[in-house]
C-alpha cells in the first residue's frame, strides 16, 4: 500500500508530506483548495509527462516521492520480474523535476519514465476524474476482458503476437512480389551490378579501421619523424639524457663501496640507464624501419575511397555492406526462378493465415469463457450500486480481417430498467451512471488482480441521494481488502472514511499554499458539516453530520462482524 506521499515545488504546494492508512482514505476540501495537485503530483511520480505549469512559480527544481508498503508475495514476484528488490518491504518511488526534466528513481536507481510506469502498474491504480469516459469506446471494452482474462491468456498472447507478425511480414513479401516482367528483369539488371560491385570489392571485417590507422600514419609521416628524431636528439645524443646518465653512474660508482645506500641509489639509476638506452635503440630502429612509400601510400588512399563509397551506398559499416550483399543475392536468386518464389510465397502465406486464424480462434474461446464471469461479477457489483434490475452482458462478433488483437469485435450491452432489450453501454448510460459502471468494473479487477492501492479522483461524479449512499458502501467493502484513496465532494462516502484527509488553501509570506493534513474525529464531521451544509454550518447541520458519521461507523461494524 501507500504509505507516504511527499511533495515539494509543485503548482500551489511549497512541502506537504502525507501517511496514509489501511482502507479508505478520504481526501476532501474545498474548490480550487488543490485537491487535483495531490493526485496530479502521484501520476508525476509515476511517469506520467511533465507540464510545465506543474512547477511551483520562482522554484528550480520540484520533488515527489512515494513509499509503498509491499508485502504480498505475488507483487514481489512481479516486481522482481522488473528487476526491483523489495527491502525490508519497501518500495521507493520518486521524480525530480529540474529544468523541466524529470529523473525517475526507483529505490535510489535512476531509471526510464516508461519502466517507472510498469512498476507503478504493480503497485497502484488510478481512476482519473474522466476515466469512466472510456467506457464509450468498444475498444477500451477489450481491453478490460483482456485485464480480467489475463491469466487464461498469458501463453497465447505472446503466440498471437508472433502469428500476427509473421502474417504481416509474408502479406507484405507478397505484396511487394507482386511485380511484371519489365519491372522484374530491371530489378534483376540492377541486383546483378550491385551484388558485382560489393563481391568484386572483396571486403574483410575490420579493413577500414586497418585502412584508417595506415593512411592516419601516412598523411602524419614527415611530422612523426620530426618529432622522433627530436626525443632521439633529448635522449641519445651528446651531452644529452645518455651521455648524462653515463656519467653520472660513473661518479656514483668511484664511491658506492663506502656507503650501501649509494649503491642503492646506484643500481636505480643504472636501471634508469639501461632502460634509456633500449629506448634509443627501439627509436633509432623505428626511425631506420619508416620510410615514405608514396606508392603504398596511393594504394592505401584508393582502396580507403573504394571502402567508403561502399560503405556510403550499401550500409554504415563493412558488415552492413555484406549483410546488404546478402540480402540482394536472396532477392535475386527469388527473382531468377520468380514463379518458384511466388508459389513458395503464397504457400507461406496461407500456413501463416492458417495459423494465425487457429489462434486467433483460441483467443477468442478464453475471451468468451472469461466474459461471462466478468458480467456475472459487474452484474453483481452494479447492484451494490443501486442498479437492482440491470441486465450487463458482452456482445461478440468476428471482425471480417485479422487484427494484432485476434479477430475479436466485443462490447459490453446494458439495460438498466426492467423489460428494455439490452443495448450499446457506451449509448445508453449516462455521466453518472458511467462512472458508477466503471467502479463496478475496477472492484471486480481489483479483486482478481496483486494491485493492493486504489485512487479514485471524484469517483461521483453526477451522483447523489440513495445512489451515493450505495457507492459509500461499496467503496468500503473494496476497503476491507483493498487501500483506497478517494477524493470526494459527497459527504456520504466522506462518512465512510477509515482515515480522512483535509486539502486546504492558505497564505503563509504572501503567497498561496495548499497543504493535506489528517483531520481528528471532531475535526473530520467539522468537514462533513462543511460539505453538507456550504457556507453557513448551523448547530442542526452539525448533528446531521455527527449522525451521518455514526450511522457510517455502525455500517462498517456490522460489515466486518
Amino acid at each position: 500500500m501507500l504509505q507516504n506521499l511527499h511533495v515539494k515545488n509543485l503548482a500551489l504546494i511549497d512541502e506537504t508530506e502525507v501517511d496514509f492508512s489501511e482502507g479508505l482514505n478520504i481526501l476532501s476540501g474545498e474548490t480550487g483548495a488543490g485537491k487535483s495537485i495531490i493526485i496530479g503530483s502521484i501520476n508525476l511520480a509515476l511517469g506520467e509527462k511533465i507540464q510545465k505549469e506543474m512547477l511551483r512559480e520562482n522554484s528550480s527544481s520540484a520533488l515527489v516521492e512515494l513509499i509503498f508498503s509491499v508485502t504480498g508475495e505475488k507483487q514481489k514476484k512481479m516486481l522482481s520480474d522488473l528487476s526491483v528488490s523489495v527491502e525490508d518491504d519497501q518500495v521507493i518511488l520518486s521524480r525530480k523535476i529540474v529544468n523541466g526534466r524529470g529523473v525517475a528513481k526507483v529505490n535510489g536507481e535512476s531509471v526510464p519514465a516508461s519502466k517507472m510506469k510498469e512498476i507503478a502498474a504493480v503497485l497502484i491504480d488510478i481512476h482519473g476524474q474522466h476515466e469512466h469516459q472510456s467506457l464509450l469506446s468498444k475498444k477500451k471494452h477489450l481491453e478490460i476482458l483482456d485485464d480480467y482474462a489475463r491469466e487464461g491468456l498469458e501463453d497465447l498472447k505472446p503466440e498471437l503476437a508472433r502469428a500476427w507478425k509473421e502474417y504481416r511480414e509474408l502479406e507484405q513479401e507478397l505484396k511487394e512480389a507482386d511485380v511484371d516482367e519489365g519491372e522484374r528483369l530491371r530489378e534483376v539488371s540492377l541486383l546483378e551490378y550491385e551484388i558485382g560491385e560489393i563481391e568484386e570489392a572483396s571486403l574483410r571485417e575490420g579493413e577500414d579501421e586497418e585502412l584508417e590507422a595506415d593512411y592516419k600514419k601516412f598523411v602524419n609521416g614527415k611530422k612523426i619523424m620530426e618529432a622522433l628524431n627530436a626525443a632521439y636528439q633529448c635522449t641519445g645524443g651528446m651531452d644529452q639524457a645518455s651521455e648524462l646518465t653515463g656519467r653520472a653512474l660513473r661518479e656514483l660508482g668511484s664511491v658506492s663501496a663506502y656507503d650501501e645506500k649509494i649503491q642503492n641509489l646506484e643500481e636505480q639509476l643504472l636501471e634508469i640507464d639501461n632502460l634509456l638506452n633500449d629506448f634509443n635503440r627501439e627509436i633509432a630502429d623505428y626511425m631506420e624501419d619508416t620510410e615514405f612509400d608514396e606508392a603504398a601510400f596511393f594504394e592505401i588512399e584508393k582502396r580507403l575511397n573504394e571502402v567508403n563509397r561502399l560503405k556510403a551506398k550499401y550500409g554504415g559499416t563493412i558488415g552492413e555492406v555484406l549483410s546488404s550483399c546478402r540480402q540482394k543475392q536472396e532477392r535475386l536468386a527469388h527473382l531468377q526462378d520468380y514463379d518458384t518464389y511466388l508459389e513458395d510465397l503464397r504457400l507461406r502465406f496461407k500456413q501463416a493465415e492458417e495459423a494465425l486464424g487457429e489462434v486467433s480462434g483460441r483467443v477468442s474461446d478464453v475471451r468468451k469463457k472469461y466474459a461471462g464471469t466478468l458480467t456475472a461479477a459487474v452484474t453483481e457489483a452494479l447492484r451494490d450500486l443501486n442498479f437492482l434490475n440491470v441486465v450487463f452482458e458482452m456482445r461478440f462478433e468476428r471482425l471480417s480481417g485479422y487484427t494484432a488483437n485476434g479477430i475479436d469485435d466485443a462490447e459490453f450491452m446494458i439495460s438498466t430498467n426492467p423489460g428494455e432489450p439490452v443495448r450499446p453501454l457506451g449509448k445508453v448510460a449516462s455521466g453518472g451512471e458511467l462512472s458508477r459502471i466503471m467502479l463496478a468494473i475496477k472492484t471486480v479487477l481489483a479483486d482478481q488482480d496483486a494491485v493492493e492501492t486504489l485512487i479514485f479522483d471524484e469517483i461521483d461524479s453526477g451522483i447523489s441521494g440513495r445512489t451515493a449512499q450505495m457507492v459509500s458502501e461499496k467503496m468500503n467493502i473494496l476497503g476491507r481488502n483493498h487501500q483506497i484513496i478517494c477524493i470526494t465532494h459527497l459527504p456520504q462516502i466522506a462518512a465512510m472514511a477509515d482515515a480522512h484527509y483535509l486539502i486546504e488553501k492558505s497564505v503563509k509570506n504572501n503567497a498561496t499554499v495548499s497543504e493535506i493534513r489528517r483531520l481528528s474525529e471532531e475535526e473530520s464531521i467539522d468537514e462533513l458539516s462543511r460539505m453538507l451544509g456550504g457556507v453557513e454550518i448551523t448547530e442542526k447541520v452539525r448533528q446531521s453530520a455527527g449522525e451521518m458519521r455514526e450511522l457510517a461507523l455502525a455500517k462498517k461494524q456490522n460489515k466486518k462482524n
